[in-house]
């Protein structure tokens, strides 16, 4: 018995799912073993800020696996959201540019924000987010700079933040292809 395309993608996107959601359940589950046995020092706040941060990924990942059948956009939506979360997390976890109390952090809120917004704007069109991503991708490297003046290994991470970018913008791109 043969599948179609169709069929398959469906099963990819159940598969997709689950690992998205089953991925953020279980990373939520890890801090809380943790404190368990080791008794991490997270206070309940952080437990909630964990797991609206996993929630909010989870559902970005659920919006772009329902958007397109593509697995370039698709994985594209998971690279940018991936993306998107470590940026955060190290922010408000230690800060990336001295520790999370500096005001500089929020710059890369900003990066965030251009990506979201400019993903809005474009429709969520595979070609527009991938314009999206670039300008992501240099905002995020214009970071690296302001970072480089106070933390010269902070460079090297917003770098691997860019790269992020630019992988989501390129999968995008492919998919914006197969479109044509």
């Amino acid at each position: 018995m043969t599948t179609t395309m169709t069929e398959r993608d469906a099963r990819l996107g159940r598969w997709l799912r689950l690992l998205a959601w089953g991925g953020a359940v279980a990373a939520w589950l890890v801090p809380v073993v943790v404190k368990a046995t080791a008794g991490l020092p997270w206070t309940t706040f952080d437990f909630i800020v964990w797991g609206a941060m996993l929630l909010v990924a989870a559902g970005v990942c659920e919006v772009g696996l329902r958007l397109s059948g593509s697995l370039a956009y698709r994985a594209g939506f998971v690279v940018a959201a991936g993306t998107a979360f470590l940026i955060t997390w190290s922010n408000l976890a230690v800060g990336i540019i001295g520790n999370e109390d500096n005001p500089l952090n929020q710059i890369f809120f900003a990066v965030i924000a251009i990506a979201a917004v400019g993903s809005f704007l474009l429709r969520f069109r595979p070609k527009g987010i991938a314009l999206a991503m670039l300008v992501t991708a240099v905002a995020q490297a214009g970071t690296a700079f302001v970072a480089l003046a106070y933390e010269p290994i902070v460079f090297t991470i917003v770098g691997v933040f860019s790269l992020g970018w630019l992988l989501a913008a390129w999968l995008f791109r492919e998919a914006g292809r197969a479109e044509a």
